[in-house]
């Protein structure tokens, strides 16, 4: 119990035999319920956390038939919290990527009512351009700017990050079967979160790398899926919160702002082809061009500021 409070850790775990122990080992006592979800591991990962269940009653293995994906694995140790009443669950990688020292910073604002869904911010610090992989802070970056405009959380930063905690009413409101399976379901889930109107909040946490974990990313894998995944929401949330359940003017500004935009790649693919026949750009064109730039970068400037403003109170 942690402030009067029931807490559950979610730990999906695919192939973590050398880590997952270390994970459980060092897992606060004030944690109720340590929930391993093992998802298809082709090593002895379900056999080393069975073992540690018969001496812990607090750990739970619960194992996939066929390989899901992280997304679904922590939608698995999910819904287990939520069909067991369990009034705060945080997720904890199982490479030891995630300091066990920080999880009663992750949950207490969640136990004490403060916001509804917590996640941990690697990006605050200062040391963290030096320990995090450059590749991976730059990528990060960019994921978290396109997620703040598709979520509506433009407080929150570090979008990847999977230290989160989220209390049982959320758990019961959202759709876990619908979440994205892979490792785009952090960036999935907040934008169900702002749909449903729940408090997200940014939580400083340290970046734990080289202690022997092996990422399951593959660049190839995500640099489209994400994107896809952050337009398929943010249209999803438009429809949703601002015209099926309360109608706001800002989705006309966004949706002059589309076509401005693909007025202005037109004309300028035209203004392209002209150029490379005659030698000069057509002055009509171009000053259309420049015309439909600035009203799509107008309207969709604005369109943000009134979805920054209307979700200010979700922080």
């Amino acid at each position: 119990m942690f402030l009067d409070k029931k807490i559950g850790v979610v730990i999906p775990a695919h192939n973590e035999e050398r880590l997952v122990s270390k994970v459980i080992a060092t897992m606060p006592d004030f944690v109720d319920h340590i929930i391993v979800v093992d998802d298809m591991s082709q090593d002895s990962t379900a056999t080393v956390v069975r073992k540690l269940s018969g001496a812990n009653p607090k750990v739970i293995l619960i194992s996939h038939e066929q390989n899901q994906g992280v997304g679904a694995a922590i939608a698995t140790g999910y819904k287990w919290a939520r069909d067991h009443q369990v009034d705060v669950t945080a997720v904890m990688a199982a490479d030891f990527q995630m300091d066990p020292a920080d999880l009663s910073r992750i949950i207490q604002p969640v136990c004490l009512g403060v916001c509804d869904y917590t996640k941990g911010n690697r990006l605050f610090r200062g040391e963290s351009w030096g320990m995090i992989p450059k590749h991976r802070y730059i990528g990060n970056s960019f994921l978290s700017l396109f997620t703040k405009i598709a979520s509506g959380y433009w407080h929150v930063s570090d979008s990847q990050s999977g230290y989160t905690a989220i209390n049982l009413q959320a758990l019961r409101a959202i759709d876990l079967d619908a979440i994205y399976p892979r490792y785009g379901m952090p960036n999935d889930l907040l934008i169900s979160l702002n749909i449903a109107n729940f408090r997200v909040r940014d939580i400083s946490i340290r970046p734990v790398y080289n202690v022997g974990e092996v990422s399951g990313i593959r660049l190839k894998k995500v640099i489209f899926t994400i994107p896809w995944i952050l337009v398929k929401g943010f249209t999803r949330r438009m429809v949703q919160k601002y015209i099926i359940r309360d109608f706001h003017p800002l989705i006309f500004f966004y949706f002059f702002g589309l076509v401005f935009f693909i007025f202005t790649a037109i004309l300028t693919f035209r203004a392209v082809i002209y150029l490379g026949i005659d030698g000069k750009l057509p002055p009509i064109n171009t000053l259309a061009a420049m015309f439909s730039f600035m009203s799509s970068s107008i309207f969709t400037l604005f369109a943000m500021w009134f979805d920054m403003e209307y979700n200010k109170d979700l922080k």
